[in-house]
C-alpha cells in the first residue's frame, strides 16, 4: 500500500507546494491539506506505517526530519526547528519519538 492509496496525489501536492520554503512547515496545516485531518485513527495508523521507514513502531527525530521525502522523493528535508516542533506537537508522552497514535493526536491539535 502506498499514501496514494489513502491521500489524493492533488491533495499531496498541494500540502508539499504549500510548505516549499525552508521553516514553512506546520504538520497541522500539512495535515488538513493533504487530506490526512479527514481520515480515520484506522487509516492514519496505515499512513503511520508507510511513513515509519525502518518499521520500528514510531518515527524518530532522525525519520522525521524527511517526514515530507515520504510523501515525494524530491522534496525538501524539514529543518531543525521545524522538525523539533512536529516532534513537540506529535509527540503526546514526551519520549521523544512519535508512536502511531502520535500522528492520530496531531490531527485534534
Amino acid at each position: 500500500m502506498s499514501l496514494t492509496d489513502i491521500l489524493s496525489p492533488s491533495d499531496i501536492a498541494a500540502a508539499l507546494r504549500d510548505c516549499q520554503a525552508p521553516d514553512s512547515f506546520s504538520p497541522k496545516k500539512f495535515f488538513q491539506i493533504s487530506g490526512m485531518s479527514k481520515k480515520s485513527s484506522s487509516q492514519l495508523k496505515e499512513i503511520f506505517r508507510i511513513l515509519d521507514n525502518d518499521q520500528s513502531g514510531f518515527i524518530e527525530e532522525d525519520e522525521l526530519k524527511y517526514f515530507l521525502q515520504r510523501f515525494e522523493c524530491g522534496a525538501r528535508v524539514l529543518t531543525t526547528s521545524e522538525t523539533k516542533t512536529f516532534l513537540a506537537a506529535a509527540d503526546h508522552d514526551g519520549d521523544g519519538k512519535i508512536g502511531a497514535e502520535g500522528i492520530d493526536y496531531i490531527k485534534y491539535r
